[in-house]
């Protein structure tokens, strides 16, 4: 098996990450014909079925979202389980990091992480694909969304033709690795407007938690 992808997103097919990795793999299959199998880490038996193919393939790349500054649980969980003694590893591991974020800079520090652990694996490590402001691409119109779909097919075709990610695609995706002067100060004065949590007060009331929004459940009466 040449190549194999593992989505470590808690909400599986309907993730974003699964958005990002349709675009890729339809790049990808302009220029490879080899089907590549895709798996999820959400629920234990996709666990079982990932570690499997984890196991079975030579190359394998790694897609999750950034979760406040981190990774989910269960990509963690996995990470784990890979570096037991005993697991039959690829050759070469890559991963892609999302984020809803629009700076980069959030997902530098879980790529040296990343890094460390393929080190550590003594397998190649192919890098880390690197982009935010992907949270809410589900409900943007064609127009928002057609370069960073254009950017991961053509991710795709290159890895297809190459065996590894793109540099300069890699770099175009990191921007901005910062925010700028100027969208700081339009986004502190977006904020008086409430526009700006729109998207998230939405999913709070969705979800009935808007009422327990500034619940602090970790901290510790009496002390201040």
């Amino acid at each position: 098996m040449r190549l194999a992808i593992i989505n470590g997103s808690p909400r599986r097919k309907k993730s974003n990450s699964k958005i990002l990795t349709d675009h890729f793999l339809k790049g990808y299959y302009q220029g490879c014909t080899d089907e590549v199998p895709v798996r999820y880490l959400a629920g234990q038996k996709r666990t079982e079925e990932a570690l499997s193919l984890f196991e079975q393939a030579e190359t394998v790349i790694i897609i999750f979202p950034l979760y406040t500054d981190s990774m989910p649980g269960m990509v963690k969980e996995f990470f784990e389980e890979i570096s037991k003694p005993g697991i039959i590893r690829p050759r070469r591991i890559g991963f892609i990091v999302q984020s809803g974020f629009p700076e980069a800079i959030h997902s530098v520090f879980v790529e040296r992480y990343l890094a460390k652990l393929v080190k550590r694996l003594k397998r190649e490590y192919l890098g880390t694909v690197i982009k935010g402001g992907v949270e809410g691409i589900q409900i943007m119109p064609p127009g928002m969304t057609r370069k960073l779909f254009n950017h991961f097919e053509e991710l795709g075709r290159y890895f297809a033709g190459h065996g590894e990610f793109s540099p300069e695609i890699m770099k175009a995706l990191r921007k901005p690795y910062t925010l700028s002067g100027r969208r700081r100060m339009m986004f502190n004065l977006l904020k008086h407007t409430g526009l700006t949590n729109y998207y998230w007060n939405t999913h709070l009331k969705k979800n009935g938690a808007w009422e327990k929004r500034f619940d602090r459940p970790y901290e510790m009466a009496g002390i201040e």
